[in-house]
This record gives structure tokens, C-alpha cells and sequence, in this order.
């Protein structure tokens, strides 16, 4: 009966559990922080060689870099104008609400924040030359630099091709390697998951058992400040988007529709993939056009998840009270469109990369499991506008391509009927 409980109720009954055991007996609750930790330090674990394996294998895995055409050229331009949108009104929705401003993370934040004075005073160039070139690989995975690992990743992957990854060459025995070291990483992630309930009954309970039942206002606030984001963005963005390109709102809206809702109930982009990639294709779109552009989506132009990033990453700053300046949030928003694009397939990935982010930064991990607590909130609504977003990336692709979308007029009918 237990095993047939799924992940996400396990993390609810350990974010009421840990609210109560927190509320009434504090002490307690304060004792039960190693769980926490020991969670955190299990996702540490894994975030750079899930990152190196995905990395490696998205890229190399194409085996031809010219071969790629102009559509992807112009689905990629997409992909970054919008999730680089996503991202900035991220950090402009967090810094007008300040949804961690009544927060605290009391010691840990201390922690972080030694961590982050060095950067502090250094100038957004030192930074990124600091951050982004590593002097080891190994040194890299070993201090949690993230930026560095995927840009040791990245020229990897493109050195692989240049070797040659064709069947006998020495280096398509490197990508084979790569690819059973990615799905090894998933499965580990998924097993590391199981962890969560752990590491959300640890924090929440010594949050409260040290702070008192405020520390949850600010939780319900960042989930407000999320909703409200994702909605301005839907609105504003992906609007332009479908008047620049004149798309029909209409069929776009019919043919998304069920995809969204899908996603949105199971929190799952993959769930709603099927039906994304059917409806797109009834509405009009080429099947070369939708065949390779939606699946391309789940890993470069998740909108909703980036934004949610840049907003959590800083909520977390607020949280433990530590000040960041403009560039230092401008480094923060380039160094997530990097990461963001690394672990797509894995199961809650944005904590993953939000983990990776906050040590990069300094902030302190006791954010991130405090955040798990209500992470199957935020995670519908991010799901749905990721949804939403690769299925306009497709007719936006389609009419760059000059398509009618109208050639499936009769499927298109079928999708409006349904």
C-alpha cells in the first residue's frame, strides 16, 4: 500500500508533517535538520556528471554540426529570446514583490553568505572569467562550479564530433559511454528523489522549530508571485510572439489546449508530449517542422521553468538576507540560460539546477529543500507554460518557414471539434 504512494504526496505528507512536528514540539524540529543536509548533499552529488552526461549526449549526439539546417538555426533564435524574456521578468517579479523578504534561513544563511562575499566584490568580468573557464575539470565537479562544468561539457561535445562519433571510430565508443553514463545519472537522479520527503520534513520542521509558522507566509507569497509572472508572461510574450508572427489564436489555442491541461494535472511535459506534437502537426505545422522542434523545446525552451529559476534563485538571497547587485544578478541570468538547458529529462530538474545555481552563488541550500515543500505547486504551473511555449515554437518556426498553417485544414477542424 505505501509503495503505491507517489513522490509528490510523500513530499505533501512530509511538508504537513513537518509544520506540525515543527509548531509543536520546536526542539524537535530543530534536530531533524541532518535530514535535510544529508538530502542536499545527495543532490550535490549528482548535479555535474548529470550535467556533463546530458550535455555531452545532446550535442555529440547529432553527430553533424552543419547538419542541423535552418530551422533549427531559427528555432534556437526562438528558443533563447524567450526563455531570455522568461528569465529577466523572473528577477524583475521577485525584486518588485520580495516574496523572501520575511523569510530567514537563519544559520545556514550565514554560511552562504560567507561563500558569496568573495563575489561580491568582484566586477561582473572577473566574475565571469572566475566562473565560467575552469583550470580542471575535475576541480570543477569537485567545488560545485557549475558554469564551468557545462562549458567543459559543451567543448567537449563538439571536439567528440569533430573526432568523428561514426560507427568504428575511437570516439563513438566515448559517446556510447556517455549515453549509458546519462541514463545511469537518471535513474540515480530518480533514486535520489526518493530522498526528498526526507529533506523536506528536515527543513520545514527546523524552519519552523526555529522561526515559528511565519516562515510559510513568504512560501504562499512566492507561489503568488509565480502564478502572476507566468500569466503577465503568457500574456505579454508569447502574445507578441503570435501577433508578430500572425498566428490564429484560435485554432493555436484548440490545438494546445489539451497538451496544457495535461500538463498541468500531471506536472509532466512528457505526459503531454504525444498530444502536443498530433495537434500541432493537425493545425497546420510540417511534421519535419513539429518532429523537430518540439522535442528540441524540452531541453533549450522551457520558459516556465527559467523563470521560475531566476524568481527562486533570488528568493532565496531574500530569504537568507543577503544583497545582490545588478550584475551579480545579471551573471546569475547567464549563467542559468546555460545550466537550464542541461537536465530536461529528469524528474523535478529545476531543483536540481536550482541547487547547482545556489552553490555557484553561495546562497544556502537549506532554501532549496525548503522549497521542495511546495514545489508540486509551482511545478504545474511551470509545466503548462513550457507546454504552451514549445507548441508556439513550432507554428512561430512554421511561419518563419512561410507555412500557411492551413494546409490541414480538415485535421485542424477535427482538433477545433475535439
Amino acid at each position: 500500500m505505501l509503495r503505491r504512494i507517489s513522490l509528490t504526496s510523500w513530499i505533501f505528507i512530509a511538508l504537513v508533517a513537518g509544520v506540525v512536528i515543527g509548531a509543536m514540539w520546536p526542539h524537535f524540529g530543530v534536530a531533524l535538520n541532518p535530514l535535510e543536509v544529508i538530502f542536499l548533499r545527495l543532490i550535490k552529488m549528482i548535479v555535474g556528471p548529470l550535467i556533463f552526461a546530458t550535455l555531452v549526449v545532446g550535442i555529440a549526439g547529432h553527430g553533424d554540426l552543419k547538419g542541423l539546417g535552418r530551422v533549427a538555426v531559427k528555432a534556437i533564435v526562438f528558443f533563447e529570446v524567450v526563455t531570455t524574456f522568461a528569465l529577466i521578468l523572473g528577477l524583475v517579479a521577485v525584486n518588485w514583490v520580495r516574496p523572501g523578504a520575511g523569510a530567514t534561513l537563519g544559520a545556514a544563511a550565514q554560511a552562504g553568505a560567507d561563500l558569496a562575499s568573495t563575489p561580491a566584490h568582484q566586477s561582473l568580468m572577473q566574475s565571469l572569467i572566475l566562473h565560467t573557464f575552469p583550470q580542471s575539470f575535475a576541480q570543477a565537479l569537485a567545488n560545485g562550479e557549475v558554469l564551468q562544468v557545462v562549458v567543459f561539457s559543451v567543448l567537449f561535445a563538439i571536439a567528440l564530433v569533430l573526432a568523428g562519433t561514426g560507427e568504428g571510430r575511437p570516439a563513438h565508443t566515448v559517446l556510447r559511454f556517455c549515453e549509458g553514463l546519462m541514463q545511469i545519472m537518471f535513474k540515480l537522479t530518480e533514486i535520489v528523489m526518493w530522498t526528498a520527503p526526507f529533506g523536506v520534513l528536515g527543513a520545514v520542521a527546523a524552519s519552523i522549530g526555529h522561526e515559528g509558522l511565519g516562515v510559510l507566509l513568504p512560501l504562499a507569497k512566492l507561489v503568488a508571485t509565480l502564478y502572476g509572472a507566468l500569466v503577465i508572461f503568457v500574456v505579454v510574450i508569447f502574445g507578441a510572439a503570435i501577433l508578430l508572427f500572425r498566428i490564429p489564436l484560435g485554432r493555436f489555442w484548440a490545438a494546445v489546449k489539451e497538451p496544457t491541461l495535461i500538463a498541468f494535472s500531471t506536472s509532466s511535459s512528457e505526459a503531454a508530449l504525444p498530444s502536443a506534437l498530433e495537434n500541432m502537426e493537425a493545425m497546420g505545422v510540417s511534421r519535419r517542422i513539429v518532429g523537430f522542434v518540439i522535442p528540441t523545446g524540452y531541453s533549450f525552451n522551457l520558459t516556465g521553468s527559467t523563470l521560475y529559476l531566476s524568481l527562486a534563485a533570488m528568493f532565496i538571497a531574500q530569504a537568507a538576507q543577503m544583497h545582490m547587485g545588478l550584475g551579480q544578478q545579471i551573471f546569475m541570468l547567464l549563467t542559468l540560460m546555460l545550466t537550464s538547458k542541461g537536465v530536461a529529462g529528469v524528474s523535478r530538474a529545476a531543483i536540481v539546477v536550482l541547487a547547482a545555481t545556489a552553490a555557484t552563488f553561495g546562497l544556502p541550500l537549506s532554501g532549496v529543500a525548503l522549497l521542495l515543500g511546495v514545489d508540486q505547486f509551482l511545478d504545474m504551473g511551470r509545466t503548462a507554460v513550457n507546454v504552451i511555449g514549445n507548441c508556439l515554437a513550432a507554428a512561430v518556426v512554421a511561419r518563419w518557414e512561410h507555412e500557411p498553417l492551413a494546409s490541414h485544414a480538415a485535421a485542424a477542424d477535427r482538433v477545433t471539434a475535439g
